[in-house]
């Protein structure tokens, strides 16, 4: 690859050359916030781009560089976070009009951990309202593209994130995970995208959509910078209650594996069906060849509750995000109508204007399923069958290292294709929320193009806290795959007309 193409290197690349003086962090940073001024007034994957900011941090990264000081594992990588993670005096919106003129006066944990590790901050990215949605085409500021064909969403709830690292708008990017917001937009992208074990790493400082479900992680262009990125992200946060005790694990060291001799990969029979599309089937069943090659050998297995999934997931993160909700209310922070004639009339006014369809939509389910005439027939079974599916897994697990699934079973969604089938847009999740029901960790890897060259992508689930296991064989997978084109072709992407009618605009910000 030509150095005129180092915006699609690998971070891990990319921090190569900084170290070893070959590029500075300015001149990388410069070169992502011009390809950002040039692409993203038609993509629109970001919300604030923080330009004086990633610049100063920059200069300061490739001064200590020069004067031969300790510098963080990510020193110098310019990256950029979905923007429903805080970031202190920076805007952080979650892509609601409740939120769009909101600066937090703190930094979330995972935040204060990429400032530590020397990564430079582009700016804050695009993502469904609130984290509700598959497509990005909820965000209520500003609508996001698929680099590959823009006609195409890029998948949601971390669309921007997706979008920005395909596009190679930034060297990673962070998103965070529900019911498959990291690995379906990664997925649509053709990237990577973990979803780290529940408690893996800190969501103090995420804004909720469901607390029991949601998970950050980094979304990346290989395997490799997956486990850089998760080696800082990971760790125990004494302020986070749900957060896992520390283990001195580093991911990057752990992707030396050679094979998979000895490691066997459960195929579940309920998966695997008619309702996936064919491209995408044919890729799987090329990737499952690659694994035999490097060892690994295959038995089918049963999740005997997965047909509960979608039904279990819906409720269940609907009733928390009802409940997450309760607190923007146009009293305590963020919009407020100007209609106050009574409490109740703000309250109402300020929801019914401050929020958008979807978010409404799963307020309204919560609600419903939380009403004590409703709460055993539809909130206690909702979590009777959470642990029937957990409990599956467990099992399958007992006789098997991963379980292989294609990550979606099509390909990225048309533009507007949600408004006209939105039970299609959940059912895109079906193999993606067990993760999350379950707390297991799951990664998504590009595995192919579909005839209309749409990326598609590979899902590896694993036990329990087996990151380092599953890095290992995404990586080798990773190795042994080859897939062209690895980038999205963006010189007929920019559009005045298309960027004029999609885009509010990102906000600048010092």
């Amino acid at each position: 690859m030509s150095f005129s193409d180092i915006h699609f290197l690998s971070a891990t690349e990319q921090q190569a050359l900084i170290l070893n003086g070959q590029i500075s962090s300015l001149e990388l940073t410069n070169i992502y916030l011009e390809r950002i001024k040039k692409f993203d007034p038609t993509l629109g994957a970001y919300l604030t781009i923080t330009a004086d900011l990633a610049c100063q941090q920059a200069k300061e990264i490739d001064q200590r560089i020069a004067d031969k000081q300790p510098v963080g594992p990510l020193a110098g990588l310019p990256i950029a976070i979905k923007d429903n993670i805080v970031t202190k005096d920076i805007p952080t919106t979650a892509a609601s009009v409740f939120l769009k003129d909101w600066v937090p006066p703190y930094d979330a944990t995972i935040v204060s951990k990429l400032r530590q590790a020397g990564a430079v901050l582009l700016g804050k990215l695009n993502c469904d309202e609130f984290g509700m949605g598959s497509t990005t085409e909820n965000s209520a500021l500003r609508h996001c593209l698929n680099p590959w064909n823009i006609h195409h969403v890029p998948g949601g709830s971390s669309g921007g994130s997706a979008a920005a690292v395909a596009a190679g708008l930034c060297s990673a990017a962070i998103g965070t995970d529900t019911g498959g917001s990291i690995r379906q937009p990664a997925a649509f992208c053709g990237i990577v995208g973990i979803k780290p074990t529940y408690g893996l790493v800190s969501r103090l400082g995420v804004i909720a959509f469901a607390s029991s479900f949601d998970q950050v992680g980094p979304m990346t262009r290989t395997v490799a910078d997956a486990a850089l990125f998760l080696n800082v992200l990971a760790g125990h946060d004494p302020n986070d209650s749900t957060s896992l005790p520390d283990e001195s694990i580093s991911y990057t060291k752990s992707l030396s594996q050679e094979s998979l001799a000895g490691k066997t990969i459960g195929i579940p029979r309920e998966y695997f069906n008619n309702t996936i599309d064919p491209d995408i089937q044919q890729a799987t069943d090329q990737a499952i060849e690659v694994f035999k090659e490097q060892g690994a050998t295959f038995k089918t297995i049963s999740l005997q509750h997965h047909t509960f999934n979608i039904a279990t997931y819906s409720l269940l993160s609907s009733v928390e995000a009802s409940s997450n909700l309760l607190r923007y209310d146009g009293i305590h922070y963020g919009f407020r109508h100007n209609d106050t004639e009574s409490l109740s009339t703000l309250y109402t006014n300020s929801r019914n204007d401050g929020f958008g369809d979807e978010v409404k939509r799963r307020i309204m389910l919560g609600t419903f399923a939380l009403y004590s005439e409703h709460f055993d027939a539809y909130y206690d079974k909702a979590r009777r069958a959470r642990t029937l599916i957990r409990k599956d897994f467990e099992s399958a697990f007992e006789s098997i290292d991963f379980i292989l699934s294609p990550t979606t079973p099509h390909p990225a969604f048309t533009i507007k294709e949600e408004a006209t089938d939105t039970l299609s847009m959940y059912l895109g999740d079906i193999f993606l929320s067990d993760a999350n029901l379950s707390g297991f960790p799951a990664i998504s890897i590009p595995c192919g193009m579909t005839r209309k060259k749409l990326p598609i992508g590979l899902q590896l689930m694993a036990p329990w806290k087996q990151e380092a296991s599953l890095l290992q064989a995404g990586h080798l997978y990773e190795q042994c795959s080859a897939l062209d084109p690895k980038h999205p072709d963006l010189t007929n992407i920019i559009n005045e007309n298309t960027a004029k009618d999609r885009s509010r605009g990102a906000n600048d910000h010092v």
